[in-house]
């Protein structure tokens, strides 16, 4: 490629790049918008982690060609280049900008070098400085995503100019940069499909400007052999095998291109190009009518617009429509040039001719001509064929300025139009900066168009502005009435603005606009497979009423006979069948759609989530791990396998589950559920300095930790410093009054540490004020009365406790202690229980150590995940008795664990519950 620009000046080459730089310096402050994120941020194919053969697997937005929902856009080159940015630099978007830049200013070099084979050298810069400098390339240039188009463009050129050396002298053949250009023509064609078309400029290039030939010439010749009187010249057989060897290429690039989309078109809907579905003469009027509309874009370049789809430019349904003259105009115009272009010879015609090529052939991928495409008219497709425009202008100019008494005219014109563009260019680029500005922007000049109004709508719910984001929304359904997607979005903001009714209307207003299907034939080659999703997010706003499960259930199904191959119908109806106890069913429908895309490291979480459903831990370990695989830093997947690890008891698996959680509060460092967890995992292995500081900072990230407060209390009641436990009690009962477990341990610590006989009586009274038949409370407030030396009432109290819990020993012998106590007061009075032969005191020790909550027999450990906020509790203890004879509680073991997950867009979970508890 140096070599091919060998001849262009480095002052030539600084002008370009300072001209690009003046004009495009703002965009390095743009973000990622429009396209940009299904392109880039949502696209899994730009991560490391991500096999390299994916990009030739899948299509330009990371969904495979496979799939009927593709786009069928191949363009792996280009994601390559994505890829490497997303390497150095991440998801920042300065990167990607920068690039962006250098590559608009090779675009520019390369392209003055093609200038100089037709223009002379002031005309060939003028073109070049008017073609970087042109506001309709802000799209191409400024977002992201269209990094296609400037990579495309490179090498569409540099196989053009290594076509222009395959002429050897006396007009032999030189095959070498022949080949080079079908090696550049399909590197091209992988970075955008309209590189393929360099090959039509190079067919046109060697008739009419190699060999010279022109039209009348030409035709001469034909009449000639045909009349037998003259054969093929030998210079038109080397032609002929040239251009049979550049076809034969092309047919085999065409060829691999199906393969590639398995012969399929993608599925656009009417709303993307409404003139596509149109009937006759209104789609051919319309398409011919593009035409103008394009030229005048390129003449004109005042109002620019992000998206021309939908109603932007209304259809010409009547031969009697005013907007003809112009299709009429324009056809006049081409037909004038192209005539003058190839009937006479000259150094003007051939420019002429070579800028109508790249004006036109660039263009045929877009018009609609042999198969329809997903827009009206779009800025970024104009990025090659501004160039001939650019041809054509400074071809225009350079016969302007050669007459004297234009020439200053000539150069004012110039200057004011570069200037002016210029301006128009580095204005346009702020319009990028947001999503919001990008789409505001865009309504200013076409306020017919429901998508505009749909995006803006999208951008203010990004920002959580749901009411402003609801106005552009209905706004959108009023211009486009028929517009399944407005619909939906009108229902998920009443949603999100918890306005159940008014959701599930509009929901059913989409469906009900929702195309019936016809018996044989495919329901989603009629509509846009996201459409589909009115079902999914009816079904899981009504899944919320219980008694409306069935109906919820009926709806996946409805979109799964639909679509079978619809995964996210799969997911969601399996995260309802969880919540409906239909573990085996939910399973069932996972293994669907891993059947479908077993490279979703989700399904793989939630079928673990379904084996502990079923009681199946090891499995469900197995399937967290597969998730892990796929994606090692999945944040549930993290979580709540190391949950599972910690709660099986197998100390092997405590580093491991560890690790977990370590890489898990990495990726969330402010989820203080992850650090508790931590403290636990210390706790079993006897790291109290660990498990403590572990606590504190859980605490310091959710002040009222209910399970951090309590645990790093019994923490330290465990380790001998019950008097630092008391402070954290205190927060933990200020927060949670109700707190059963913590008023115990309290009242432990006030009886036996503070002698604070009072208090601890306070503390168990309130426990039976919440909850009169509590056991532990009522025997220990039993205890209080014989620590009063109120025997009567402790006995009384012991008879109460043992009909609760009539099977309790230790109560048994307890009221046995107290009665033989009472009896024998009369002969002396005694301050200790002589059965046991221990002092009150030591007996008071005894009778507390069962309210501490000890981690080693038993853990209750709860996390209930709503959007974004989880609360995870882990509760360990173990039971003493009262008067020292150690009777263990009985212990259960339950997991729960039902995830949602979100539709859209963006593609995300929303874990619903987990519960991990004992009793």
């Amino acid at each position: 490629l140096l070599e091919k620009m060998a001849d262009v000046s480095l002052k030539e080459a600084a002008l370009i790049v300072g001209v690009v730089a003046a004009c495009y310096w703002n965009s390095l402050f743009c973000g990622f918008v429009f396209d940009d994120v299904s392109a880039i941020l949502d696209n899994k194919d730009l991560h490391p982690s991500t096999p390299l053969k994916n990009l030739f697997q899948n299509d330009f937005w990371g969904t495979p060609m496979s799939e009927e929902r593709s786009h069928k856009s191949y363009r792996p080159l280009t994601v390559l280049t994505f890829r490497l940015n997303y390497l150095f630099s991440e998801l920042n978007a300065v990167s990607y900008h920068f690039l962006n830049l250098v590559f608009h200013v090779v675009v520019c070099i390369v392209f003055l070098k093609v200038c100089k084979l037709f223009l002379d050298n002031r005309s060939s810069v003028v073109a070049s400085l008017l073609f970087a400098v042109h506001p309709i390339h802000t799209e191409a240039v400024t977002g992201v995503v269209r990094r296609a188009e400037l990579l495309s463009s490179i090498f569409f050129l540099a196989a053009f100019l290594s076509y222009t050396k395959s002429k050897g002298p006396d007009n032999t053949i030189v095959w070498t940069p022949i080949a080079v250009t079908v090696f550049l023509v399909a590197v091209a064609t992988l970075c955008k499909e309209q590189g393929i078309t360099v090959v039509g400029i190079c067919c046109v290039y060697e008739v009419f400007i190699a060999q010279g030939y022109t039209l009348p010439v030409l035709f001469d010749t034909a009449v000639q052999i045909l009349r037998g009187k003259g054969s093929i010249p030998f210079s038109m057989l080397q032609t002929l095998l040239k251009l049979i060897v550049l076809m034969f290429s092309t047919l085999l690039l065409v060829v691999v291109r199906v393969q590639v989309i398995q012969s399929q078109l993608p599925v656009f809907t009417r709303f993307d190009n409404p003139a596509a579905v149109s009937p006759s003469p209104a789609r051919q009027l319309t398409f011919n009518y593009l035409l103008p509309v394009n030229a005048w874009l390129l003449l004109n370049p005042s109002e620019l617009c992000c998206d021309w789809t939908m109603g932007t430019i209304p259809l010409v349904e009547s031969l009697l429509d005013v907007r003809n003259i112009a299709t009429l105009t324009f056809f006049c115009f081409l037909g004038s040039l192209i005539v003058f272009s190839l009937r006479y010879p000259g150094d003007s015609s051939k420019t002429v001719l070579m800028a109508l090529c790249l004006i036109v052939l660039p263009f045929i991928p877009a018009s609609n001509l042999f198969f329809p495409v997903g827009f009206v008219v779009a800025e970024r497709v104009l990025y090659v064929p501004s160039m001939g425009f650019c041809i054509l202008v400074a071809h225009g100019w350079k016969k302007l300025s050669n007459k004297s008494v234009l020439r200053k005219v000539s150069w004012v014109c110039l200057a004011a139009v570069l200037f002016t563009h210029a301006l128009k260019t580095l204005h346009r680029n702020w319009d990028w900066e947001s999503e919001y500005t990008l789409f505001m922007s865009a309504l200013k000049v076409n306020k017919n168009n429901a998508k505009l109004w749909n995006n803006v709508g999208h951008a203010l719910e990004n920002e959580k502005n749901f009411e402003r984001a609801l106005q552009f929304f209905i706004q959108a359904t009023q211009v486009q009435p028929d517009d399944i997607g407005a619909h939906m979005n009108v229902g998920r903001t009443y949603k999100n603005l918890n306005k159940t009714k008014e959701a599930e209307e509009s929901y059913l207003i989409a469906k009900s606009l929702m195309p019936q299907i016809i018996p044989g034939k495919k329901y989603a080659a009629r509509v846009a497979p996201n459409h589909l999703n009115v079902y999914i997010n009816l079904a899981n706003l009504i899944r919320a009423n219980e008694s409306r499960l069935e109906e919820a259930d009926q709806l996946y199904r409805q979109a799964i006979s639909m679509r079978p191959d619809f995964k996210q119908a799969y997911i969601s109806r399996g995260e309802l069948l969880l919540k409906m106890n239909k573990p085996l069913k939910a399973k069932e429908a996972y293994l669907r759609a891993l059947e479908l895309d077993r490279t979703n490291a989700d399904l793989w979480y939630n079928l673990a989530i379904v084996y502990i459903e079923l009681k199946d831990p090891t499995e469900a370990l197995k399937n967290f791990n597969r998730a892990l695989e796929l994606n090692p830093t999945h944040k549930l997947a993290l979580f709540n396998s190391a949950l599972l690890m910690q709660e099986s008891g197998d100390a092997r698996l405590r580093p491991e589950a560890k690790q977990r959680l370590l890489h898990y509060v990495k990726e969330e460092p402010q989820d203080a559920n992850g650090y508790f967890n931590l403290g636990m995992l210390a706790m079993d292995d006897k790291k109290d300095t660990e498990a403590e500081a572990w606590m504190k900072k859980a605490i310091r990230l959710q002040p009222n930790f209910r399970s951090a407060l309590f645990n790093l209390a019994l923490l330290y009641s465990q380790t001998g410093k019950e008097l630092v436990a008391l402070p954290v009690l205190e927060d933990l009962l200020r927060y949670y009054p109700d707190h059963t477990k913590g008023l115990i341990l309290k009242g432990d610590i006030l009886m036996n540490q503070k002698k604070d006989i009072v208090g601890a009586k306070k503390c168990f009274e309130k426990i039976l004020e919440l909850d009169p038949n509590n056991v532990q409370g009522k025997h220990n407030l039993c205890v209080v009365y014989f620590e009063e030396r109120d025997l009567i009432k402790a006995e009384k109290c012991l008879v109460e406790t043992l009909a609760l819990a009539p099977h309790e020993e230790y109560i048994q012998r307890h009221l046995s202690i107290v009665r033989s106590k009472i009896s024998s007061l009369s002969a002396t009075e005694q301050s200790s229980l002589p059965a046991d032969g221990t002092t009150a005191a030591e007996e008071k020790k005894k009778n507390f150590q069962n309210l501490k909550e000890v981690k080693k027999e038993h853990k209750t450990t709860q996390t209930a995940v709503d959007n974004s906020k989880r609360h995870s509790e882990n509760k360990k203890r173990t039971e003493k008795n009262n008067m020292g004879k150690e009777t263990p509680k009985k212990s259960t073991k339950e997991i729960k664990d039902i995830e949602k997950k979100r539709v859209a867009a963006l593609k995300r979970l929303e874990e619903i519950e987990r519960i991990l508890n004992g009793e």
